[in-house]
């Protein structure tokens, strides 16, 4: 594959000085541009916004150690994409099975909202990821971000692709792109994401990859 990751980059100044930061206050924490985790060749891909500060960011594996992950990995679990339902820490030998997880930032951002730029700088590795998935491939986009950067990365108009939970799209000829709100404590919270609608969303995607490809919805 293409590098889709790059432990040293640091080509944002205002993410690498947060995460320096971060860093010396927290001493422990991964801090680093956080790597997709499952195999390059899934055919789930999971696209989040970034590290959370005392998830990823701490861990150095996507949506481990906070609260978005709880649901997130219980769900995979649930739905057979995961050897287990928690994910505690980057070395508990939790294993994914034909699904893989990145984000559309790879760096811890302030407040957790990275900026047009840095979304854009961080785009090419999401793109390189996408161009190296096998035929027939699902991208789960989490959150309105996930999706335009997976719209951004093989390079189709936003205004041809809004986002909306629930919503298939085809990514040309062998690619399909199912969108979700992001499983965040605040979305959880307030009910706009429950549990029932989080599996329904997996529910989907296990139908479309189970499909023949041309049967599938668009």
């Amino acid at each position: 594959m293409t590098e889709s990751f790059d432990r040293n980059c640091r080509s944002c100044p205002r993410l690498t000085a947060f995460l320096d930061r971060v860093a010396r206050d927290n001493p422990g924490y991964y801090c680093n541009p956080v790597p997709p985790f499952g195999a390059a060749d899934a055919r789930l891909l999971i696209v989040g916004l970034a590290p959370g500060m005392h998830g990823a960011n701490r861990t150095g594996r996507p949506f481990t150690g906070d609260h978005a992950g709880i649901l997130l990995y219980r769900t995979l679990h649930e739905f057979g994409f995961s050897s287990g339902p928690e994910s505690t820490f980057a070395d508990d030998g939790l294993r994914l099975i034909n699904c893989r997880i990145t984000n559309a930032v790879k760096c811890l951002p302030p407040d957790n909202k990275p900026i047009g730029a840095e979304i854009a700088t961080c785009n090419r590795y999401l793109a390189n990821e996408l161009q190296g998935l096998p035929r027939n491939t699902l991208v789960l986009a989490l959150g309105g971000i996930a999706h335009r950067a997976v719209i951004s990365a093989v390079r189709l108009r936003q205004t041809d692709y809004p986002f909306a939970h629930g919503m298939v799209y085809r990514l040309g000829a062998e690619r399909q792109l199912l969108d979700s709100y992001h499983c965040s404590r605040y979305n959880t919270n307030t009910g706009r994401l429950t549990a029932e609608m989080f599996r329904d969303i997996f529910s989907k995607a296990r139908a479309l990859l189970n499909a023949p490809f041309a049967e599938r919805g668009a």
